[in-house]
C-alpha cells in the first residue's frame, strides 16, 4: 500500500530528500529540522518511512521514538529509543542511563532536572556518534514535557550530524496545547528548517490512488467523487475502505457499508506518570496560572499553590519561582512540599506534568 500513501506527496518527499542531501554534503554544520503536521491518518509516519526508505546516502544511526500510550513519563522519547539497546559501552552513568530508559530497577535517588537534561542530550550525541543520522520523532501531540524539551535542545545542538523528524498533529489535539505549540514554534524557528502540513487528497489524487488499486480498470467521475466525500480525502480511511472491499469490484466501494472501524485514530490521552520513573525539565515558559483556575476536584489549592505551581510549569528553580512571585524561597519550599503532597507527585517535575494533564487553564504575562 506505500505507493498509495504517497499520492500526492511527492513534493514533500522531495523536499525531505533535499534536506538529507545539504545535511550529508556538509552544507549545514548543525542538525537539520523537518516538521510535518497535520491530522490523524493523513500520512505523516508513511512519509517518513518513505523518506527514509529513499534517501541517499542510508543513514547510518536512526533513532525513532514515541510517547507511551497508557503511561506516559519523564524522556519518553528517549526511553524508546533506548528500549532493547546495548548501552553498556555508553560513557555515562549506569544510574542515569536506568533513569533515562525508565528501568524498573532505577535507583531511588533523582538527579537534578538540568542535569538530567545534559545527560540525555549527551547520551543521543553518543548513539548518534559520527553520523550521519536520522532522528525520528512520532506524535509530538503526545509526548511528555522532558520529551519536549529534549527533542528542542537536540534541534539547537552544536554539531549534531542529524536530520530531525518532527510528526505531530496540530497543536489543539495535543495532550497539553500550549507545550506542543511553543515546541513546534521552537522546531520551525531554527533556520534552514523544513516545514509540511499535510491535507487531505483531493479528488483528482483519490482517482490516482483508485487507478493504482484498480488497475485497467477507468472509474467514472461520479465514483471518484463519491469515494472522495465518503473518505474525506484522508488517505487512512481511504486505505481502509479500499482494503475491506479487496479484490472486489469498483461499485463495492459504494454498494457496501464501510468499515466500522475506517474513523481516523482517536487523540491519545496521557494518564497520569508513573513515580518510578525519573523527573526532568520541563519546557521554559512564561506561563502563570490565574487565581480563578478551575482545579480538579480533589486538589484544593491555594492562590498561591497555583502561581508556584505555574513556577514549575515554566521550569523555573526555587529561587526563581520566589523572584518572580516577590516572596521567599523558604516560602516557595514550604509551598512545593504542600504541592507534592496535595497532587500526589514524588517530584517537582511530576507536580508540573499533573498540572500539563489535567489542563489547568494559563495566561501569559
Amino acid at each position: 500500500m506505500m505507493p498509495v500513501s504517497m499520492v500526492g506527496r511527492a513534493g514533500e518527499l522531495a523536499e525531505l530528500d533535499r534536506a538529507w542531501s545539504t545535511l550529508t554534503r556538509g552544507g549545514r554544520p548543525g542538525p537539520a529540522v523537518a516538521v510535518l503536521t497535520g491530522a490523524g491518518g493523513v500520512g505523516k509516519s508513511l512519509l517518513v518511512a518513505a523518506a527514509l526508505d529513499g534517501f541517499a546516502p542510508r543513514p547510518t544511526v536512526v533513532l525513532s521514538g514515541a510517547a507511551r500510550v497508557h503511561s506516559p513519563a519523564p524522556y519518553d522519547w528517549l526511553a524508546a529509543v533506548l528500549s532493547g539497546r546495548d548501552t553498556s559501552r555508553l560513557d555515562l552513568p549506569p544510574d542515569a542511563l536506568a533513569w533515562l530508559a525508565q528501568q524498573p530497577t532505577a535507583p531511588r535517588e533523582r538527579y537534578a532536572p538540568g542535569t538530567l537534561l545534559r545527560l540525555a542530550v549527551r547520551t543521543v550525541r553518543l548513539l548518534v556518534g559520527a553520523g550521519p543520522a536520522v532522528l525520528v520523532v512520532e506524535d509530538l501531540h503526545a509526548l511528555d514535557p522532558a520529551s519536549l524539551n529534549l527533542v528542542g535542545e537536540l534541534a539547537i545542538a552544536p554539531d549534531l550530524p542529524a536530520l530531525l523528524l518532527v510528526a505531530s498533529r496540530p497543536a489543539a489535539d495535543a495532550v497539553a496545547p500550549d507545550l506542543a505549540a511553543r515546541a513546534l514554534s521552537r522546531f520551525c524557528g531554527v533556520r534552514g528548517a523544513v516545514r509540511q502540513h499535510l491535507g487531505p487528497l483531493g479528488p483528482a489524487e483519490v482517482a490516482e490512488v483508485l487507478n493504482q488499486v484498480y488497475e485497467g480498470t477507468r472509474p467514472s467521475r461520479r465514483l471518484v467523487t463519491a469515494v472522495w466525500r465518503r473518505t474525506g480525502g484522508n488517505p487512512y480511511v481511504l486505505i481502509e475502505l479500499l482494503a475491506a472491499h479487496s479484490g472486489q469490484g469498483l461499485d463495492a466501494l459504494l454498494r457496501r457499508p464501510p468499515p466500522e472501524h475506517r474513523g481516523t485514530p482517536a487523540p491519545r490521552t496521557a494518564a497520569p506518570p508513573d513515580a518510578a520513573y525519573p523527573s526532568a525539565a520541563v519546557l521554559p515558559s512564561a506561563a502563570v496560572l490565574p487565581h480563578s483556575a478551575v482545579l480538579p476536584p480533589g486538589a484544593e489549592l491555594t492562590g498561591r499553590e497555583v502561581e508556584v505551581l505555574a513556577c514549575l510549569v515554566a521550569g523555573m528553580s526555587n529561587k526563581q519561582a520566589a523572584r518572580e512571585l516577590g516572596i521567599s524561597v523558604r516560602t516557595v519550599t514550604v509551598h512545593v512540599s504542600n504541592l507534592l503532597r496535595k497532587t500526589g507527585s514524588a517530584s517537582r517535575t511530576e507536580a508540573a506534568l499533573w498540572a500539563v494533564q489535567h489542563r489547568l487553564p494559563a495566561r501569559q504575562t
